[in-house]
């Protein structure tokens, strides 16, 4: 069975510091099966299923210290559950969204509700009814503390999904501006160089959001395709309608439907969905800015601090800062704080540098000259050798397909699980 590394789990249920053991994750009836019919089952996190055909068995068993989340069951099974020593997290119909996810979401289910003949078709999603739940609970200062845990919990469930989608992957990051547009050049040279990445077996993920977020996930959508073809779709999506303004292409109404016309007139050829495989992880509290449809995986966040740092953390195989603003600035010193301080850890938790590369030399020297600030923050650093300034779509792969994790690695590596 599957073992979570999720230090939140672990902290939870106290089970990995009694017995130095990670808790087993139960995701798909099969191995739930299977876990009931072990003579003394081991304290394991059951998630997302339908455990009702099989409560005849649940009943006649203790699970002390056993989690079940978000799982259907009946009262009296819960009452069971919880009167030997396990813990039941229901899904709550107080609020719209999950409490316990076992997966990602997918574009299906994140825009479930969306009508491309309607001009508002994104407005009945799935997606907007949560956020506009959001805007009304109160946004990252919820009026409830019911609603607060509801959400840490949901939060909590979507980082311990997304530890498994990423587990083995080599993962880069793509940080940029929502304001690019999809006619503008960046927005090609972003989603070539995802594209090829992808086709060199590294995993993409981004923002989720528009502008540079959307060209990284629309490269390694079309990853299985050739790049003419992404050119066509490109041109389908750069289509905007009369008095669109400037630099805010999100707000076109029919955004999300052009992005829609282009996943159906160009779907990801079967078998091909792994190596055409993205993440986006956005948030809700940029609700106003809808997500991309492009990533095949969507981590969606509540707390947006969460979301960015998790963002950063998983890009061990680098993050390449595109044009942005205030948000990709920010983004630029979180991840330069993390490689900093990366060799001075205490030699228990294993960690690493990775490439920060910039593309965008007038950018990033004169309109915002972040780069020669980090050149001298970096100095007899480590990670100095890592940074990277580049026009050039090859020498920015290059610099990715060349960098060895094993050569930047700092901490006790003998302690990984």
């Amino acid at each position: 069975m599957k073992k979570t590394r999720s230090d939140i789990q672990y902290f939870l249920t106290g089970y990995r510091y009694q017995t130095g053991k990670p808790m087993k994750e139960i995701d798909n009836i099969k191995e739930f099966k299977h876990w009931l019919d072990m003579p003394n089952p081991a304290p394991a996190a059951i998630k997302d299923l339908d455990i009702r055909p099989y409560e005849d068995r649940v009943v006649e068993m203790d699970f002390k210290d056993s989690f079940f989340l978000g799982c259907e069951m009946s009262r009296v099974t819960a009452g069971h559950i919880v009167f030997t020593g396990g813990v039941v997290i229901p899904d709550s119909k107080k609020v719209r969204f999950p409490v316990h996810r076992a997966r990602l979401y997918s574009p299906e289910e994140l825009f479930a509700g969306f009508d491309e003949k309607c001009p508002d078709g994104y407005f009945q999603t799935f997606d907007y009814q949560v956020y506009k739940e959001y805007v009304q609970h109160g946004m990252d200062q919820p009026k409830s503390i019911f609603v607060s845990l509801m959400r840490r919990l949901h939060d909590h469930s979507i980082s311990d999904a997304l530890e498994e989608a990423i587990e083995g992957r080599k993962v880069v990051a793509v940080m940029g501006g929502h304001s690019i547009e999809r006619s503008e050049e960046t927005y090609l040279k972003i989603a070539l160089i995802a594209g090829r990445l992808s086709r060199k077996g590294y995993l993409m993920v981004s923002g989720g959001g528009p502008g540079a977020m959307e060209a990284t996930n629309l490269g390694a959508y079309f990853s299985a395709r050739s790049e003419a073809e992404l050119k066509e779709a490109i041109a389908i999506l750069k289509k905007r309608p009369k008095g669109a303004l400037p630099h805010k292409e999100y707000k076109d109404p029919d955004w999300l439907h052009r992005a829609w016309k282009v996943r159906e007139a160009y779907p990801v050829p079967a078998g091909k969905e792994k190596a055409s495989m993205s993440i986006g992880i956005p948030t809700w509290l940029y609700g106003h800015e809808p997500p991309n449809p492009f990533a095949s995986h969507i981590a969606k966040y509540f707390a947006n601090s969460v979301r960015e740092d998790g963002l950063l953390s998983i890009a061990h195989y680098g993050v390449i800062f595109a044009p942005g603003s205030a948000g990709t600035t920010q983004e630029v010193f979180q991840d330069a704080t993390k490689n900093h301080y990366a060799q001075y850890n205490d030699k228990k938790i294993p960690k690493y540098i990775s490439p920060m590369i910039f593309m965008g030399v007038k950018h990033w020297t004169q309109d915002r000259p972040v780069y020669p600030l980090l050149q001298k923050l970096a100095k007899n650093q480590k990670y100095h050798e890592l940074l990277f300034l580049s026009d050039d779509i090859d020498e920015i792969i290059e610099k990715i397909l060349e960098y060895r994790r094993e050569d930047y690695m700092f901490g006790d590596f003998s302690r990984r699980q």
